[in-house]
């Protein structure tokens, strides 16, 4: 049984969840000295197929919620959900450039989408930056964070 999906299963039965999932590290593979080179990461087959199990749950809508460097690499991501995870609707993937965004950093690019989602959803999100995972929970109140490990069994 897996315990990740049986948390938002539960969840879901009870209220409407934007379940967001970063990219890097969560669904594909993160190598800090090839961060502009996206189209060759290794999927995490095993994360994917667990995301898309979750996918079938009622009242679950899933969300990519990513960063990256340069505007190039939006198109770079999108392209490699199509290829590996093309359950994620292309409307509800937010991939955010930072070369829109100089000078703000990753958590404060993540935590402040969040925290203006005007919603009465639940909201999740999944990632595997302890510097995100903090800054979301220090600036949201209706957030709820997990770390990458919970879909792991």
């Amino acid at each position: 049984i897996m315990h990740f999906y049986n948390i938002i299963k539960e969840l879901s039965d009870k209220t409407e969840v934007m379940l967001f999932f970063d990219m890097d590290g969560v669904i594909s593979s993160y190598d800090a000295g090839k961060k502009l080179d996206f189209a060759t990461k290794r999927p995490l087959t095993e994360n994917i197929n667990k995301i898309k199990k979750i996918s079938t749950l009622n009242n679950v809508t899933l969300y990519i919620l990513s960063i990256c460097k340069k505007n190039f690499q939006i198109e770079e991501k999108n392209n490699w959900l199509d290829k590996n995870a093309p359950f994620f609707d292309k409307s509800n993937r937010i991939i955010i450039s930072k070369e829109q965004h100089p000078n703000i950093d990753s958590p404060t690019l993540k935590s402040d989408f969040l925290k203006n989602l005007n919603t009465n959803s639940q909201i999740v999100l999944v990632d595997d930056d302890n510097t995100v995972i903090k800054k979301v929970l220090d600036v949201t109140d209706n957030v709820m964070v997990f770390q990458d490990s919970e879909l792991i069994d």
